[in-house]
C-alpha cells in the first residue's frame, strides 16, 4: 500500500508561480535522474520511480501482486499557491492513471491533492475516485501548520467516506522539527515523532467521532502513537473523561488504520494490538533506500493467518481480490 512513484515530466511551477519551493525533476538520461526542491538537488531518482516495466520486473522478484502508487511527499507543496499544487495534483494523477492503464492489474493508485484548499482538495478527490484503480490519496500531517484534526478539514473526510476512499497520512520532511533534523535523525525520529503527533490530535480531539467511517491509513507503523497511547489515555483520565468513554483516545485509535514498516517486528505487534489485525496493512516505501531487505523481512515471520492479512486479505476485503489465486484484479473491482 506505501510505495512511491514520480513522474520525470513534472510541470516545472518555479518560472509561472515565483516566491515558494516547487518540485521538479533534471533528467539525466533515460535511467536516472534529480529530483529538485525549491531549485536544488533534492533526490536522486531512477527508472523504477516512473517505468512500470522496471517496477514489474522487481515486484516479479519479490512476489509482489499489486502495487499502490502514491506522491512522494516533497510534492504536496502544501506551502504554495493552492491553484498551483492543485496543477500540480491533477498532473501527478495523470501520470498515476497512465501507470494503471499501462498495467491495470499490478498497480493501483492513491492520488494527490492540494489539501491547503479543501475545495480544490474535494474536486480533485471526486476526480481520482472516479478513475479505475484509484483507492484514495496520500496527504501530509499538517497543512501550513495547521492539524489534520481541525474542523476546515472534515468536508474533504467526509466526501472521502462517501467516495470510499482511503487517505494514507505520510510525513514530509519539511514539516519535521528542527531539532530532530539538526542532529541528523530526521528518519529515524522525526518522521514518527511528526506523525505521532499528529495522530494524537486526532485521537484526542473529537476529530474522528466527527468523520466517521472516514479510513485514515498512518504511515510508518502510525509513528510515535503506539508508544504514545497510554499516556493519552491518562491524560484524558486527568481531564475528566469517563474510562468507560468512547472518546478515550485508545478506543479512538481503533478507527485509524496503520501500515506495517516499523523495522521491528515488536513495533509491528503493538500496531496490531492498538487497531487490529484487520486495519493493517503491508507498507514497503519502494523504491528508495528506506524499504526493508528483504522486502518481506518484517512480516516474514508473523504467525501465517496475521501476515496473510497483513500482506493481502486485508486490502481485497475492501476493494476486491488481488490478482494470483482468484479471477477478478484489484483494479475493476467493486466501486472503483
Amino acid at each position: 500500500m506505501h510505495t512511491h512513484a514520480v513522474d520525470p515530466d513534472l510541470p516545472d511551477l518555479g518560472h509561472r508561480f515565483p516566491g515558494h519551493p516547487w518540485p521538479s525533476v533534471e533528467r539525466l538520461d533515460d535511467a536516472d535522474a534529480w529530483l529538485h526542491f525549491d531549485g536544488k538537488r533534492y533526490r536522486h531518482i531512477d527508472d523504477r520511480c516512473w517505468s512500470p516495466s522496471r517496477r514489474l520486473a522487481d515486484m516479479d522478484r519479490e512476489h509482489v501482486a499489486v502495487q499502490v502508487v502514491s506522491p512522494i511527499p516533497v510534492t504536496f507543496c502544501y506551502q504554495g499557491d493552492a491553484a498551483a499544487a492543485a496543477e500540480l495534483a491533477a498532473s501527478q494523477n495523470e501520470f498515476f492513471a497512465r501507470m494503471i492503464s499501462a498495467e491495470p492489474t499490478r498497480f493501483a493508485a492513491l492520488g494527490a491533492v492540494a489539501l491547503q484548499d479543501p475545495d480544490l482538495a474535494v474536486e480533485e478527490l471526486r476526480r481520482c475516485m472516479a478513475r479505475p484503480g484509484f483507492l484514495g490519496v496520500e496527504i501530509g500531517t499538517q497543512v501550513r501548520g495547521i492539524e489534520l484534526s481541525d474542523e476546515r478539514f472534515d468536508r474533504f473526510f467526509e466526501v472521502a467516506h462517501e467516495l470510499g476512499a482511503l487517505v494514507l497520512v505520510h510525513p514530509s520532511d519539511q514539516d519535521l522539527l528542527t531539532r530532530t533534523t539538526s542532529i541528523g535523525i530526521g528518519f529515524g525520529a522525526g518522521m514518527p515523532i511528526e506523525t505521532g503527533l499528529a495522530a494524537a490530535a486526532l485521537v484526542t480531539s473529537g476529530a474522528l467521532a466527527r468523520r466517521p467511517g472516514a479510513r485514515l491509513c498512518l504511515a510508518h507503523g502510525m509513528g510515535a502513537l503506539p508508544a504514545l497511547i497510554g499516556r493519552l489515555d491518562k491524560g484524558a483520565l486527568i481531564a475528566g473523561v469517563p474510562p468507560d468513554s468512547p472518546n478515550l483516545p485508545s478506543r479512538c485509535a481503533t478507527s485509524l488504520w496503520s501500515d506495517s514498516l516499523t523495522y521491528n517486528r515488536q513495533a509491528l505487534l503493538a500496531v496490531v494490538e492498538l487497531v487490529g489485525a484487520s486495519h493493517v496493512v503491508f507498507g514497503s516505501d519502494y523504491p528508495f533506500p528506506a524499504m526493508p531487505s528483504p522486502l518481506d523481512d518484517i512480516v516474514t515471520d508473523l504467525p501465517a493467518e496475521l501476515r496473510q492479512r497483513i500482506t493481502r486479505t486485508n486490502v481485497e476485503e475492501h476493494y476486491g481480490p488481488l490478482p494470483g489465486t482468484r479471477t477478478h484484479p484489484l483494479s475493476a473491482a467493486g466501486r472503483h
